[in-house]
């Protein structure tokens, strides 16, 4: 081999390790930024409450899509272990993006396209869940059963009723513990295939998010072009994850998605992150009716912490979303997403 072309293939292998060692960092930084910075100013009273609270859950948060090891504490990103461990967060659900298109809105997304594979092959994610959005987010299921296994116990995933349970008894006298669980944002997952839920069921995930940030085989989101309600097949995968018990979620999805769902259900349904037009009115939140007939299943309503869906970026912003809903629906359908 001639001296000159080892030297472009060792200068174009260091370039590859630069950018697999620092861009998916640099992404990560760029994309989840965190608008209100420490130190947080928080009346003693305020403390002393949040404190007194036995057990804390949340419903959302992307950190599984970022190459990002949730053991060490970060100063970006939606949450780590140690931030919810200080926090006294003592559940946290994991939900798994697996597509979103570019030129992402909040009016209308085609389906066509797909921003998340290049950022699985700058991560070097493993090349099964480049093209594949069944294996990306068992994929990211994985990585987050060895976050347990590598967190000297002070983190574990939740499956099941029983786990549950006995990680509220162990709480109870260890608040340095944390747990998850794993959900989907968008069925798009399933690829419109039933066979995929069992492997997913088998992988962990618990919670189903219908649609993401576009329309797809199981019906209309919110932000795509044509807002449908259920298609046949999300009628088939409905009844499917009402035997298997795993809770469906309508976060992102559409008005006729939503009633669709409320009508075919027979089970409380959930909405992981959201806000509500009562006091931000946009395309992304609920309105009065849903949030009454979701209360009136027996559902759960997470309310976000993001600016589109409460109109702020402080805490009062989420505060005022969340008495609203409690006024209306009751505070038992109240959750934080």
């Amino acid at each position: 081999m001639p001296h000159w072309l080892k030297k472009i293939l060792l200068l174009l292998f260091i370039l590859a390790v630069m950018v697999l060692v620092f861009v998916p960092t640099a992404i990560d930084k760029s994309k989840t930024k965190v608008r209100l910075q420490s130190p947080y100013v928080v009346s003693e009273a305020s403390q002393q409450l949040f404190d007194s609270l036995e057990f804390v859950a949340d419903l959302h948060a992307d950190s599984l899509l970022w190459q990002r090891n949730l053991l060490k504490k970060h100063t970006y990103g939606h949450v780590d272990i140690p931030r919810l461990l200080e926090g006294n967060v003592a559940l946290q659900a994991f939900t798994i993006v697996s597509k979103t298109p570019y030129g992402l809105n909040f009016d209308s997304n085609p389906s066509n396209s797909d921003q998340i594979t290049s950022l699985f092959i700058v991560q070097a994610r493993p090349h099964r869940s480049w093209f594949d959005l069944t294996e990306r987010a068992l994929v990211q299921s994985d990585a987050l059963y060895s976050f347990a296994r590598e967190s000297a116990g002070k983190f574990r995933v939740i499956t099941n009723q029983h786990e549950l349970h006995q990680y509220i008894d162990d709480r109870s006298n260890n608040r340095q513990l944390a747990a998850g669980f794993l959900g989907l944002e968008g069925a798009q997952v399933m690829q419109g295939r039933l066979d995929t839920v069992e492997s997913l069921y088998r992988a962990g995930f618990r919670m189903v998010g219908l649609t993401h940030f576009f329309d797809n085989a199981v019906g209309g989101s919110a932000h795509g072009e044509v807002k449908g309600g259920l298609t046949a097949f999300g009628y088939e995968l409905i009844k499917d994850l009402e035997q298997r018990r795993m809770m469906i979620d309508l976060s992102h999805a559409s008005p006729r998605l939503v009633d669709d769902v409320l009508a075919a259900v027979t089970r409380p349904v959930i909405i992981s992150h959201s806000g509500v037009k009562g006091t931000c009115d946009n395309v992304r939140n609920l309105s009065d009716a849903h949030l009454q007939k979701i209360a009136a299943g027996g559902g759960l309503v997470g309310i976000a912490m993001f600016e589109q869906a409460v109109c702020g970026i402080d805490a009062a912003a989420t505060a005022r979303a969340i008495i609203y809903t409690a006024n209306l629906i009751g505070i038992e359908h109240v959750a934080l997403g």
